[in-house]
């Protein structure tokens, strides 16, 4: 059974990191979320959490790498659509992309994204705070718990969506910077009863873990691809 104690040391470890992260100390984004996951982790299993209920157990590993890849590929495809229609193009006009060298846009996809975003939210959101809960409180209460926090790790990285991306703060709340966090962690939470869902149906975190990994990487591979300024012309030899 889930105790009040494990929970709160989870929030707290969640709160240090999201600090950590996108406040006090951004460039040590993967180390600090590498020690988080690993925390989180230990305090649930100190808590009486199993591998199972923590989605890592062996049995559902297969079927969870299965399914996740399956999504990995949609997405990919899903991504190179909207690429392609000059109406959804606007969507991928991301400015933290456009700024980034090719050896930048690999460390973000094969470094940050998996080993910073991905382990630590996966970790935390569809791992241990919905492992936890679901013991004592079922699926349902789980999933909204957890996705509402979900939401809520996004208010810091939000503040900087008008200027990063305009096409995604209009859609999600225009010009105005609480509307767009607003909406950005409404649709985050979203997102993440998504995943739980994932995560239940196949008892294995890997599942939401390929398709956020899908949806980060490949979206600043895209948005890079469609937004690096062109190479400069080599002008001819006299």
């Amino acid at each position: 059974m889930a105790t009040r104690s494990a929970l709160w040391q989870s929030l707290a470890v969640l709160t240090a990191a999201n600090v950590l992260n996108n406040r006090l100390a951004p460039r040590l984004y993967v180390p600090t979320s590498v020690a988080a996951s690993a925390a989180l982790v230990a305090i649930a299993r100190r808590d009486g959490c199993t591998w199972e209920d923590l989605g890592l157990g062996a049995a559902n590993a297969r079927r969870g790498l299965a399914v996740g890849g399956a999504l990995f590929g949609l997405v990919g495809a899903a991504y190179a659509a909207g690429a392609a229609l000059p109406a959804t193009r606007r969507f991928f006009r991301d400015e933290r992309a456009a700024k980034l060298t090719p050896r930048a846009l690999l460390t973000e996809a094969l470094v940050n994204v998996p080993f910073g975003t991905v382990l630590l939210e996966e970790t935390a959101f569809r791992g241990v705070l919905y492992g936890m809960l679901r013991r004592t409180h079922g699926h349902t209460a789980a999933s909204a718990a957890s996705s509402a926090l979900f939401g809520l790790w996004h208010v810091l990285p939000a503040q900087g969506l008008v200027e990063q991306n305009p096409a995604y703060s209009e859609m999600v709340g225009g010009l105005d910077r609480a509307k767009v966090v607003t909406g950005s962690v409404a649709l985050t939470a979203l997102a993440g009863a998504f995943f739980c869902e994932l995560r239940s149906r196949t008892g294995s975190l890997l599942t939401p873990a390929a398709l956020h990994l899908a949806t980060n990487t490949l979206g600043y591979a895209f948005a890079w691809t469609l937004n690096r300024p062109p190479a400069p012309s080599r002008k001819p030899l006299p």
